[in-house]
């Protein structure tokens, strides 16, 4: 199985965006994941490769922007004749701006499929305003016809609440044909990877969707605004993860902890604590409140209360703070007791 995915790069919780995509994949055996960059092509890559140190990522790049159907055209230059001919390939094609959607549900995209052995299956979603949204044109037996962009749909079509959610999987062999005779004839001018499915469909193709269960995992971040709402809930599913390891936080909603941290068990953490980049928190610690800690690493048994920490190494048993500072490169050792308002730095 193969992946591909158009879409701008953000930061989420100290993460690169895209890879909060790619970690939904973890049940789907993907053999390969291509990256499609356009503008900023060099720092984007770059701080994925940072981000992700060692994943096999392998990046194209899309370097006139000419829509998402060019986008996955250029895409498919990653994969040789015979990897797309293959009778069982699939592609996966994801936005990689929908960092709340859940491997479960592109799971679910892939079963149906193949069950079905539809030439394309795409994932879609009911939602209350679909202003701005391609819509879902259903046909005969309930199979998908075509979507239809907002800028391009009729009052009729502008009715449908069910829209697209630029989540698919594609037959291999038959993407880059149908890619072949997508116009830019439309209000944009531009090459719609939606319009696909209209080419698909009208060969004769099945066409089948999944309506996701939850619209908003599906949902891209655009601005500040959905950034923020979609920080929150990455927080809240990956406090309920620790919790459920035996970490305890005395008040959640408070406690910020990015997806690289790792946390032994029985790690208690109090209110207004930031745990960023690669934090590496030892069994039976206490943390907070008022704690940032960056890239710090802290042993078993230790105590850091009102302190701020950056690429820190605090022994075991050691307690630090209240009001302390520990600087790049700083080591407090094991046992330690440095005091109140005190600052560490390297040697």
């Amino acid at each position: 199985m193969r992946s591909s995915r158009p879409k701008p790069l953000h930061l989420l919780c100290g993460r690169a965006m895209v890879l909060y995509v790619l970690d939904a994949l973890d049940d789907c055996q993907v053999d390969r994941a291509v990256v499609v960059v356009g503008h900023g092509a060099e720092r984007v890559t770059k701080k994925l490769v940072d981000a992700a140190p060692g994943a096999p990522l392998e990046f194209v790049e899309q370097s006139v922007q000419r829509g998402t159907g060019d986008a996955v055209g250029v895409a498919l230059t990653a994969f040789s004749a015979e990897e797309l001919d293959a009778a069982e390939a699939d592609i996966l094609v994801l936005p990689g701006d929908t960092p709340l959607l859940r491997s479960s549900t592109i799971a679910e995209l892939v079963r149906v499929h193949r069950e079905t052995d539809s030439a394309c299956t795409l994932l879609t979603a009911t939602i209350a305003d679909p202003t701005g949204y391609g819509r879902v044109v259903r046909g005969r037996d309930d199979r998908v016809e075509r979507v239809v962009e907002h800028s391009d749909a009729t009052d009729a079509e502008l009715a449908i609440r069910e829209v697209n959610t630029s989540i698919y999987c594609f037959r291999a062999s038959v993407l880059g044909p149908a890619l072949r005779r997508l116009s830019p004839q439309n209000a944009q001018g531009e090459y719609y990877l939606t319009d696909v499915i209209e080419v698909l469909s009208s060969a004769g193709y099945r066409v089948s969707a999944v309506v996701a269960d939850d619209a908003a995992e599906t949902s891209g971040v655009n601005d500040r605004l959905q950034l923020a709402s979609a920080e929150a809930e990455l927080r809240r599913r990956t406090n309920e993860a620790w919790m459920r390891r035996g970490v305890t936080m005395v008040d959640p909603l408070r406690t910020y902890i990015d997806a690289t941290v790792e946390l032994a068990a029985d790690v208690t953490i109090f209110p207004d604590t930031m745990l960023q980049g690669r934090c590496v928190i030892g069994a039976g610690v206490e943390l907070g409140p008022n704690t940032r800690l960056v890239d710090c690493e802290v042993g078993a048994g230790a105590v850091v209360e009102n302190t701020v920490g950056r690429k820190a190494t605090v022994g075991e048993r050691a307690v630090v703070g209240p009001f302390a500072v520990l600087e790049s490169g700083s080591a407090i050792p094991a046992d330690a007791r440095p005091g109140s308002f005190y600052t560490a730095s390297s040697k």
